[in-house]
């Protein structure tokens, strides 16, 4: 394929994988990572590749939803502190195990997460935070370390996991957990797995300044679609990307 025809596909589908991935939550995968395999990047090193440029949609997303101040410190670093250990401990065993099996489990839970806000018609349209103590601190906790371990370990869907995780265990609407998941998942998730991914495997870096443009614009238009829309739209893409991204990964 000719190098400005290949440039131009990756910053397309780079746009519109993570525009749709900012306004529902996640999902940027669902394109991005599949069209750097059908360029002929092998596995890991379209993971690695995929995982840095999400970083930029985290950082595009957060410009337009740090206007909104719907960020709370508290529970942000507990994403963090939880999280990022998870992360780390997937990436680095995601290159030694073979992916297939928990690609399969792994779309038909996605499916499940889809079906499930679908069956709940007001899950995550009001905003009414959890006044747990310690013992529910702990479960929500431990909840953001497997997702944060699937996130370092596969390719797929997972912000989606955490931004259901935070509607339906700290009781956020969907505006406001889409708005974590893109900061913290997008940024500082991604970001810890990009360099474990990087230290120990291998990245395509002359295609990520095209990939991290196409990010950076695509979690920008994608956010601010996402607090202009309110959160029953963003509850219904949500739905639709779930299924899209689990049928991916079984088929």
């Amino acid at each position: 394929m000719n190098y400005w025809w290949q440039q131009l596909l990756l910053l397309l589908a780079s746009l519109v994988a993570n525009t749709f991935s900012a306004f529902s939550g996640g999902g940027a995968g669902l394109v991005q990572f599949p069209v750097l395999i059908f360029l002929g990047l092998p596995f890991g090193v379209a993971l690695a590749t995929h995982k840095i440029a999400t970083v930029a949609l985290g950082l595009g997303a957060t410009v337009r939803h740090w206007r909104e101040r719907t960020v709370e410190r508290r529970l942000g670093i507990q994403m963090l502190l939880w999280g990022v250990p998870g992360v780390l401990l997937g990436a680095g065993m995601v290159l030694q195990i073979p992916g297939r099996w928990a690609e399969l489990a792994l779309g038909v839970l996605t499916i499940g997460l889809g079906v499930y806000s679908m069956s709940r018609r007001d899950l995550g349209v009001t905003h009414a935070p959890r006044q747990g103590g310690r013992r529910d601190a702990v479960i929500g906790g431990f909840g953001l370390f497997v997702i944060g371990f699937l996130n370092g370990s596969l390719s797929s869907g997972t912000g989606l996991f955490c931004t259901l995780w935070l509607v339906r265990w700290y009781g956020l609407d969907y505006r406001r957990a889409v708005a974590y998941t893109l900061i913290f998942v997008g940024m500082f998730w991604n970001g810890a797995g990009a360099a474990t991914l990087g230290v120990l495997g291998h990245v395509q870096w002359s295609w990520l300044p095209v990939l991290l443009l196409g990010s950076l614009v695509g979690g920008y238009l994608g956010a601010h679609w996402a607090i202009m829309k309110g959160n029953r739209w963003i509850k219904r893409g949500f739905e639709v990307v779930t299924v899209l991204i689990g049928l991916k990964l079984i088929l």
